[in-house]
């Protein structure tokens, strides 16, 4: 049984979203305890022993996981690995184990992992991103097993790593998405040390198929409930919540758990039943001159679409923003205005089928070929040596005509080549439309070209309504308007 099913069934059967940590931290005891106790190593030992056992005993069938940190065992030396080794034995075989060890060092992460999955046999473990995926793959290697990347910590002296370049674009965002392509959501999972509603909003919104490891949330227990509505997904999962440290220097802590735990579950029940409708978004700006798309544009900066920074695009020009489209087909109510904005000018046009340029418009092309009735096919971004070695994917009879669409044009390079293979394959192609259109004078290159080319929107319309409604100051206006310039500007600054 892999981790995401074991963690995933001792959810469903204990109805819990709660992690015990198991630490041989003498904090984390009462003073009660530490009176008249033998200080010598081994009796240390044997007493975090009886210690950890027991809240392991009072806990188990109250918790989905439990959570040993791996630093504290070390600092006990050759003893407290052997501490290690009998507490783990001890977790019932139906609870998965997480080592947080917050492992980081690329040179002794092979080794490690085979130790801690293979000799150890825990679950799942919490590792540093700052190698990169070079360190994390050969965590991934073991398909059975979780890894959950330390995207953002409640330390305040991160901050300056944490936000950087800007709040707009911070680093802990870029871990989050760089980590979404190591693995998928049933193997790489995220750790988030927080307290900041608007944080977790955001790694949500970038993550909504992640489970997220909470930290450090218990620093504002007025806040509790917030954090559980922010983070927590439609079904009312997707959150791994610690149990407060402070619950184990008082009595009766499987009575605190359980407390505790019908307090997160009435939390749940109340998201999940506010997630059975769509959510709807609302507009909270007045325009003078409204454009016709305009609330469509603030909801794609608002779900984060539109971001800030210096990104170098599929075409190697760099610019000082990015759009990233592939966030609409998370939230169907955007998808359907997308959806609905492309169909308008579809409908003018003749076609009998609709061609998707891989990858970024193939689920637009995709729902176009429900809403509109017509078959779908799209050519191939390369022609694989085994199988069929076909050029264009889906049914079709030389000389019907193709309508191309794709999502934003920038260069016009791989619209115009998708056209060109399904030209060398019989097809008619006279029309292709986009979603957003870069402008500098791409729509002629692409006339040019004997198409004729339309756009839902333009980045001069988009830059405009987003400036009026005061989603963006005057120097994102100002990169937006004018790309290059911008970009030039930013490095001189450097």
């Amino acid at each position: 049984m892999s981790f995401f099913e074991k963690l995933t069934e001792a959810i469903a059967k204990y109805q819990t979203l709660l992690v015990m940590g198991l630490e041989p931290n003498p904090e984390m005891i009462s003073e009660t305890t530490t009176t008249n106790i033998d200080l010598s190593p081994d009796s240390l030992i044997k007493d975090w022993a009886t210690r950890l056992k027991s809240i392991i005993a009072e806990t188990s069938g109250l918790v989905c996981a439990y959570k040993p940190t791996l630093g504290f065992y070390e600092a006990l030396g050759t003893s407290g690995l052997e501490l290690l080794a009998q507490v783990i034995a001890a977790i019932p075989q139906d609870i998965p184990i997480i080592l947080d060890a917050k492992h980081g060092d690329i040179n002794t992460s092979t080794i490690f992992a085979r130790t801690i999955f293979e000799r150890w046999k825990v679950d799942a473990v919490t590792l540093s991103p700052y190698t990169g995926h070079d360190h994390v793959a050969p965590f991934l290697v073991y398909p059975d097993k979780g890894v959950f990347i330390l995207c953002h910590t409640s330390n305040p002296g991160a901050i300056a790593l944490q936000e950087y370049p800007t709040s707009e674009t911070p680093f802990y965002l870029q871990v989050v998405k760089e980590a979404k392509m190591w693995g998928t959501p049933e193997q790489l999972l995220l750790e988030v040390g927080t307290t900041d509603l608007n944080i977790l909003q955001k790694i949500r919104l970038a993550a909504p198929e992640r489970v997220l490891l909470l930290r450090s949330i218990w620093s504002k227990k007025e806040q509790f409930p917030d954090i559980l509505k922010t983070s927590l997904n439609p079904n009312g999962e997707g959150i791994l919540i610690p149990i407060p440290q402070d619950f184990l220097k008082q009595d009766n802590l499987s009575r605190q758990v359980q407390n505790l735990n019908a307090e997160i579950n009435e939390t749940r029940n109340q998201v999940i039943t506010e997630g059975t409708s769509c959510q709807l978004w609302t507009p909270d700006v007045c325009f003078f001159n409204s454009h016709p798309h305009q609330e469509l544009i603030l909801q794609l900066y608002d779900i984060g679409c539109l971001l800030f920074g210096e990104y170098v695009q599929a075409s190697g020009a760099t610019f000082s923003y990015y759009i990233d489209l592939r966030q609409i087909i998370s939230n169907p109510q955007i998808f359907h205005q997308v959806l609905k904005a492309y169909a308008d000018i579809l409908k003018t046009l003749t076609f009998d089928r609709i061609a998707g340029i891989p990858y970024g418009s193939l689920p637009t092309a995709t729902g176009l070929s429900l809403i509109l009735h017509r078959p779908m096919i799209y050519p191939r971004k390369e022609v694989k040596a085994h199988g069929t070695r076909r050029l264009i994917e889906g049914d079709f009879n030389p000389g019907e005509k193709a309508v191309v669409v794709d999502d934003i044009l920038i260069t016009g390079k791989s619209v115009i080549e998708g056209s060109q293979k399904l030209q060398s394959s019989g097809l008619k192609v006279e029309d292709i439309v986009v979603f957003i259109d870069h402008e500098e004078g791409v729509m002629d290159k692409i006339n040019s070209h004997g198409y004729q080319a339309y756009s839902v929107l333009k980045i001069s319309e988009i830059t405009e309504t987003l400036y009026e409604a005061g989603r963006i100051n005057q120097e994102q206006y100002r990169r937006l308007s004018y790309p290059d310039n911008s970009v030039k500007n930013n490095r001189l600054k450097l």
